[in-house]
């Protein structure tokens, strides 16, 4: 006697598991592989790169190359945390003081601000796409979660400076330093880091090369937060001193 066939909602439930678990084992094997692979490319060239193909930017030319962690002046990641995210070495992966914080803003009539963490813009450029969408912020979160949990707080920061777009086409600090400077990401200074930090806002508008006098403002403030929290230690020390210096 033949079994009676399950009911089709059952069918339905079980085709949904199974499919949360596959996406689960490949993005999880994404980012565990990533761990220890450098990454070839990211989701926001490659997205660039589209953009300029759609729209005939002939003389478009993306610049990337990938340049370990031992091999970048700590001067770059110090400036990105001191502008970006100064509890990036505390929190796991989420600033939720600065989240309440912005909400608060917004709901008194100012401008949204963005919270973003620098391991969420580490999940968004390396994973995903711009954009405001629900969507997207909700896949950030997932990727955010998975890069906290299966990354070293360096690791994070080494692939956020590798893959930042810091100019149009200019993804990385190898690829910003050879720009602007002509020389190797070792050789760059508190200033250079600085610069390269105040454009993250904005990095196709802003010009590190070219600073305007609101990323002069910019570098001056980064490079007072910088010594504030103590310097390179702060991103090089394991356990490093909670910052006096607030964002």
């Amino acid at each position: 006697m033949k079994s009676a066939k399950r009911p089709l909602w059952k069918r339905l439930l079980r085709g949904v598991l199974w499919a949360l678990l596959i996406w689960f084992a490949v993005t999880e094997s994404m980012v565990l592989i990533l761990r220890f692979v450098p990454p070839w490319t990211s989701a926001f060239m490659v997205e660039r790169q589209l953009s300029a193909w759609w729209h005939g930017e002939k003389d478009f030319h993306l610049r990337y190359r990938w340049v370990p962690w031992s091999k970048i002046s700590k001067q770059v990641p110090l400036a990105m945390v001191a502008s970006e995210d100064q509890k990036f070495p505390f929190h796991h992966g989420f600033d939720v003081a600065s989240i309440q914080k912005a909400i608060d803003t917004a709901e008194d009539g100012g401008r949204l601000r963005g919270a973003s963490t620098i391991s969420q813009q580490t999940a968004k450029n390396l994973f995903l796409w711009g954009g405001r969408s629900f969507v997207r912020k909700g896949l950030e979160a997932y990727f955010t979660v998975l890069l906290e949990a299966s990354w070293p707080k360096r690791r994070i920061l080494e692939v956020y400076v590798n893959i930042a777009e810091l100019g149009n086409g200019i993804y990385g600090v190898d690829a910003a330093s050879h720009a602007y400077w002509h020389t190797d990401p070792s050789q760059l200074n508190s200033y250079q880091g600085a610069l390269l930090a105040a454009v993250l806002p904005n990095p196709r508008r802003l010009h590190a090369d070219r600073p305007s006098a609101y990323v002069a403002r910019r570098v001056a403030w980064i490079q007072q937060q910088m010594a504030q929290l103590g310097g390179t230690a702060y991103v090089t020390e394991k356990h490093p001193p909670r910052p006096r210096a607030q964002p």
